[in-house]
Parts: structure tokens; C-alpha cells; sequence
């Protein structure tokens, strides 16, 4: 809705899925909270308003629920502390838990290194309660919070092994070695701070994409001001500044170029790997590299309009938001933690009923508690989602919600708009006959004619000219014809260029069946007329829309991935049928209303999921109606905000890579989900039948969360294919 405020808050705390989804509970609470999403992976809380209020009271809600949050506007937290304190805690868990693991490894070869008991409480207590004081913490929250999490199980798990140990030592008689599980608590520990280092470090690599756009993001500009250049913080900067950009610099503005002549590397922008072109009266992306000229900007968006923090706030809705999938990680991450605390308790309680000693009972209820993982559950969606969201905008395409993304891998039909989306949007000289004349000489003639004009006829007539290199002079007596076209004299030959109108108006003949065969193929006609006592046609153009370089590719490539294509355009039926054929699309909807358009493409959706593309105001009912909207790079604003994907740039060829970025990242969460319910319904059966011991239980616990995420980062290798080696 229009009227809704957005807030983003970074959180701190959670530690798996049953964390987020109390957050949420608590922010939902908050009155005025119309909806709210917590994102494990980024750690980040996407909370919609009904009415503004004080930020201070989702914070306030979030720490009476036992976690932490930082006001919006907050400077963001360096994680590089953080990794560090953690990587310090590991190494200092690995070195005390070593000692008391490696006797149990050698004692299958006949080896006796058993420590004595007070060595072995001595390596473990520093590790259960000051290394592991971090559990105890977040296990208290979690329970005066009336709630469970990952915390709390490895508390539980930990101190019961702990807690067995000093039983069974202080029931030994002295000079007796009694059985111990020091060494368990210490290692499950252990590998726990490992398993959430390792996940730390791949959910950063995850959060790359966000990271290598804000290093885009320069910090200072080169002001050109009463003929002074003065170097200024960007802040500073006012729009209709002018800014200087030297060879090598990154483009401080978005802008337009008053001077200068260069190249732009636009390639973490736009995904566009090769230098763009930039002459005056090009537009310019802030944190673009220039090449080697020096030019003069005019400053034409700063701050949060432009175009590099639009593409930032996309990237970062679409990481924090939910799949429609993620619901079913929701119900079960609220029942997870009860469910294993009870499910634990009927295994200490079962083996006891069965004649166990009282602590093997123990021991297999710790492995229980210690197996469960729902850290993988609550990272299985988002991680995949946030490494293929930053992976497509590395590439030029960016997915504006998660809901976009999980829909477009079951996609089976495209529509295409035709103008801008598969046609360049300018015309182009496509045929021309001469009567009397060589061709070169009707260009000639055409293109001195045209040689001031600014019609976008013209400019494809000169366009032509330039390539053939024919030498053009400026007509005498030239005048404009409203409605018709042009006149003047060229070499001495009295000459009009012009439309059917002019032809009947002068009442001359010629090249009629030709015109009416390039009519049926949709295209716009000119007539160059040599005047006199009996008007003549002495050559007539064919002017088209263009193919855009990669169409055909695009079109093909859909094809071959069983994914029918078809055009829809308010273009005529000719124009559309000649871009169809050209494309091998067989589906052809021509003279279609801006209003029909939406209707058309819901007649689609019954019998298939529908992605729909294009750019322009008239779009985007229809990018509206689709399963998926995609926009194409260039087109209006009132496009994509319609549409869930953005390409960054009109080449067609990045639809079906939008696609198949999507399939991809859906099959990664697919897996994910998979293996994280496959370890806890293998390991949970499997520890509470006591045939994994706490140890085990703590490695398989760490693999899972840091498999998830890794599988996840496989998707950061992704390419599109088929753009002739562009990345």
C-alpha cells in the first residue's frame, strides 16, 4: 500500500530459526506493526508500519523478547570484531577439548592416556562455563522469554554431561578411575563455536553482492564551480552541480555528460562487461569507472536516488524478504524445540523404564538434545536467497522479492512486449528501391534533404549515409511540409522526401507494389519525388524497428528449455507478425490496448505460469498480472516498480538467464530444506536408540548448519549462459 512505512533493524542474538520466529512474534505485537520479517542470514528484521511511530519501540519489543537491535539510522556494526573474538573462543575451546579426546581416539591401539579426573575438570570447566558462557546467556532469555532455541539445547545437553561427570567422580572412591564425559561437553562445545564460526564466515561471503555495491559508492567529488574545481565530500553535492571526473575515477553522481569524451565501466552496475561510450549528452551511473577522458557532469541524482543505491535497496528487500516456502520452516521452527525437549525426556525416560544404567539414559537423552538442529532449518531459504539475489545483480539482473524469484523456476511462457523489448525502439532503414538512380545517389539525395532534421526518419537515413560514407550537401530552398514531409533542391534536382500524403498531394506514381508489400510487413514508407512539370518517384524507403542484438538468442534459448514465447504489442499486425517471424514466435497478439494487455496475459495464466516482459507506462498492468513481471534496463519507472525482476540492461538474452538464476537458487533451497530435516529425522531416531554418542551428535549439529550455507555459496559460481563470454 501507498500509505506503509518501511523499517529496517539490524538484530543480534539469534542463533536459529525458533530465534527469528520470535522476534517476529514480538514485533508483530508492537500496535501499528502491520507485518514483519526476520531474516536469520542477514540478520536483519524488514518491519511494515500502518502509521509512523518511534523506532525506539520495536527495539524496546525486540529486547523484551531477549535479543538485540539497533535503531535504523544506527552506523552499521563492523562484524570484524566479532569474527575475530569468535575465532579466539574456538582456538581456545579446540586447545582445552584436544587433551581430552585424543586418549579416547588412541585408546583402540592399546594406548592408556587417560587423564586423572581433576585434569580433565580442570580442561573442561573453562570451556562449559566461560567458552560456553554464550549458551547459558541465550538459553536464560530464551526461557524467561518463555521459549526455546539452539541455545538452550546445547546448554541443557552440555551441562547434563558436565553435571554427570562430577556425580559419578565424587561417588568413586579415591584412586579410582571413574567414567567421565567431560570430554563430551568440552568437544560438543567445541565444535559448536566451530560450526558457528564457519557459518559466520560463509553468511558474510553471502552478503558479498551488498558489500562490493556499497565499496561502489565514492566519498568524494571534484566540484567545477565559477571555473574552480574544489574537491568536496559527496553530501556537499547539490543537484545541477557540475562535476569533473578524471581518467580512472569512479563517477561520483548519476548524471549527464556536458564535456569530454570516454568510456564507462559499468560492469558492477549494470552487469554490461564492456566500456560504454560516453559523449555529451549521455547519461552517467554513479560509481562507474571512467576510462580514459575527462569529463564534466552535471549532477542529476544524489543520495538514495540514485541509480546505485536503488539497485542497494533492491538487493537488500529481496534478501530480507520471505519465499512462500519459508512458511513451512516457520510452523515447524515453532514446535522444533519443544518437540526435542520432550522427545528427550521420553529417551531418558524410556531407557531408564528398560533397565539402562541411569547414565547411559543421560548420555542418550544429551545426544538428543544435541543432534537437533534448527539452525540449518532457519538457514536453509534465506541463505540460498541471498546468495542468488546478489549473484543475478552481479550480473545485471535484479529480483526485487523473494515471492519473484520462487515463482519464476516453474515459468513455461513469456510474453514479450515488442517495442524496446525485442526491437531497439528507433527505426532503422530497412529497404530502399531507386527508379533511374543508383542506390548511393537516392541516399545521397535523401540524405542531404534530411541532413538538419532531428525526425528519427532522418536520423536512420543519415545513420545509413555515415556507414556508406557518401558525401551529403546542404539543400537549397529546403522547407518543412507539415504532415507530409520535406523539400529543396539537391544538385540541381527539385526534390520532396516524404509520406503518402505528399505522394497523392504532387499525384505522382510509382513502386506501388512494392510500397503495399512493405506495408504488409509493417513498415513506414517514404517517397523521394523529383518535382517538375510531371512529378516522378525516383525511390522509396522502408523504415523498421531494429532487432535487438540477442533476441533471437533469447527467444531460442527458451525454446530449448521448453518455455514458450509469445509477442504482445499495440503495434500493428504487419510489424508484429515481421518481429515474429524474424524470432520463430508463433503466438502473435497485435493491436492490443495498454488496457487488453493484462487481459491477455491472464487468459495465459490459465494454462501456466506466466512471466511477462517489457518496459513501458502501458506495460505494467500486465507486468502486474503475471506470475512474474520483468522489466527490461532503459524502460519507465512506472515499469519496474510493477515488475519483480529489473534487467539492468535491454538485452533480451537476461530474461532467460533471470530464469534460470531462479530455477537454480530454488534448487538450492530445495536441498537445503532437505538436508536440514534429513539430518534432525536420521540423527534425532538415531541418538535416542543410543546409537550416537554426544560427540557425534555435536559434529553431525555443526556440519549441518555450515553445509547449508555452503551449499548455498556454490550459487556465487553462477554465469549466464549464452552471452558470448559477458559476465
Amino acid at each position: 500500500m501507498s500509505d506503509t512505512l518501511t523499517l529496517e533493524l539490524p538484530i543480534s542474538g539469534m542463533t536459529c530459526a525458533s530465534c527469528a520466529g520470535r522476534v517476529e512474534r514480538a514485533l508483530k505485537k508492537v500496535e501499528g506493526v502491520r507485518l514483519a520479517s526476520v531474516n536469520l542470514a542477514n540478520e536483519r528484521a524488514h518491519v511494515e508500519l500502518a502509521q509512523a511511530m518511534d523506532p525506539a519501540q520495536l527495539v524496546a519489543a525486540v529486547e523484551r523478547a531477549g535479543y538485540n537491535a539497533s535503531l535504523p539510522d544506527a552506523p552499521p556494526v563492523d562484524p570484524a570484531p566479532a569474527l575475530l573474538r569468535e575465532r579466539l573462543a574456538l582456538a581456545a575451546a579446540l586447545v582445552l577439548a584436544l587433551p581430552l579426546i585424543i586418549p579416547m581416539l588412541v585408546q583402540p591401539l592399546g594406548l592408556d592416556w587417560m587423564l586423572a579426573p581433576w585434569q580433565q575438570w580442570a580442561l573442561a570447566t573453562p570451556v562449559q562455563f566461560i567458552l560456553g558462557a554464550r549458551f547459558y546467556l541465550a538459553a536464560f532469555k530464551a526461557v524467561r522469554a518463555r521459549a526455546g532455541n539452539m541455545d538452550l539445547l546445547v546448554a541443557l545437553g552440555t551441562s547434563a554431561g558436565y553435571g554427570l561427570s562430577l556425580y559419578e567422580w565424587a561417588r568413586t572412591p579415591a584412586g579410582g578411575m571413574p567414567h567421565l564425559y567431560f570430554e563430551a561437553s568440552a568437544v560438543v562445545i567445541a565444535l559448536v563455536l566451530l560450526g558457528k564460526y564457519l557459518e559466520s564466515r560463509a553468511k558474510r561471503q553471502t552478503a558479498s553482492a551488498i558489500r562490493a555495491l556499497e565499496q561502489l559508492r565514492p566519498e568524494r567529488a571534484m566540484r567545477l564551480r565559477n571555473g574552480v574545481e574544489q574537491d568536496v565530500a559527496i553530501d556537499q553535492l547539490r543537484l545541477g552541480d557540475q562535476v569533473v571526473v578524471r581518467p580512472g575515477e569512479r563517477i561520483a553522481v548519476d548524471g549527464t555528460v556536458l564535456e569530454g569524451h570516454s568510456h564507462a565501466d559499468e560492469s558492477l552496475i549494470s552487469g554490461e562487461s564492456l566500456p560504454v561510450t560516453k559523449q555529451p549528452g549521455d547519461k552517467v551511473i554513479g560509481g562507474a569507472i571512467n576510462g580514459e577522458g575527462r569529463l564534466l557532469v552535471k549532477a542529476q541524482a544524489l543520495g538514495r536516488e540514485g541509480t546505485l543505491a536503488n539497485i542497494i535497496r533492491l538487493v537488500e528487500d529481496a534478501q530480507a524478504a520471505k519465499a512462500p516456502i519459508q512458511n513451512l520452516v516457520d510452523r515447524v521452527s515453532q514446535v522444533f524445540v519443544p518437540a526435542v525437549l520432550v522427545l528427550a525426556v521420553l529417551t531418558l525416560v524410556g531407557w531408564w523404564l528398560h533397565g539402562a544404567p541411569l547414565e547411559q539414559a543421560i548420555i542418550n537423552a544429551v545426544a538428543v538434545l544435541v543432534i537437533a538442529c534448527p539452525c540449518a532449518l532457519g538457514l536453509a531459504t534465506p541463505a540460498a536467497i541471498m546468495a542468488g539475489t546478489g549473484v543475478a545483480a552481479r550480473h545485471g539482473i535484479l529480483i526485487k522479492d523473494a515471492e519473484a524469484l520462487e515463482r519464476a523456476h516453474a515459468v513455461n511462457r513469456v510474453v514479450f512486449d515488442k517495442t524496446g523489448t525485442l526491437t531497439s525502439g528507433s527505426p532503422t532503414l530497412v529497404h530502399c528501391r531507386a527508379v533511374g538512380i543508383d542506390e548511393d545517389t537516392l541516399l545521397a539525395w535523401a540524405g542531404s534533404l534530411q541532413k538538419a532534421s532531428e525526425h528519427p526518419l532522418a536520423k536512420a537515413v543519415l545513420s545509413t549515409c555515415a556507414e556508406r560514407g557518401l558525401a551529403l550537401e546542404t539543400p537549397s530552398d529546403a522547407r518543412a511540409l507539415p504532415g507530409q514531409g520535406i523539400s529543396g533542391t539537391v544538385q540541381g534536382h527539385a526534390l520532396a522526401l516524404g509520406n503518402k500524403r505528399l505522394l497523392n498531394e504532387l499525384g505522382a506514381e510509382g513502386l506501388q507494389a512494392q510500397a503495399q508489400a512493405w506495408e504488409n510487413e509493417g513498415r513506414t514508407l517514404s517517397w523521394l519525388i523529383e518535382q517538375g512539370d510531371s512529378p516522378q518517384v525516383v525511390g522509396l524507403l522502408a523504415f523498421g524497428d531494429s532487432l535487438k542484438p540477442g533476441a533471437l538468442e533469447a527467444v531460442a534459448q527458451l525454446h530449448e528449455r521448453h518455455i514458450s514465447s509469445h509477442l504482445l504489442t499495440g503495434d500493428n499486425q504487419g510489424s508484429a507478425q515481421a518481429v515474429a517471424q524474424a524470432l520463430g514466435i508463433t503466438d502473435v497478439h497485435a493491436q492490443v490496448m495498454p488496457a487488453d494487455k493484462a487481459a491477455a496475459v491472464l487468459r495465459l495464466k490459465a494454462d501456466g505460469v506466466v512471466a511477462m516482459v517489457g518496459d513501458g507506462i502501458n506495460d505494467a498492468p500486465a507486468l502486474a498480472a503475471a506470475d512474474v513481471g520483468i522489466a527490461m534496463g532503459g524502460g519507465t519507472d512506472v515499469a519496474m516498480q510493477a515488475a519483480g525482476i529489473t534487467l539492468m540492461r535491454g538485452d533480451p538474452r537476461l530474461v532467460p538467464a533471470a530464469l534460470e538464476i531462479s530455477r537454480k537458487t530454488y534448487a538450492k533451497i530445495r536441498q537445503n530444506l532437505f538436508w536440514a530435516f534429513v539430518y534432525n529425522l536420521i540423527g534425532i531416531p538415531l541418538a535416542a536408540f543410543g546409537l550416537l554418542n554426544p560427540v557425534l551428535a555435536g559434529a553431525a549439529m555443526a556440519l549441518s548448519s555450515v553445509s547449508v550455507v555452503s551449499n548455498a555459496l556454490l550459487l556465487k559460481t553462477w554465469k549466464p549462459g549464452g552471452l558470448d563470454g559477458k559476465e
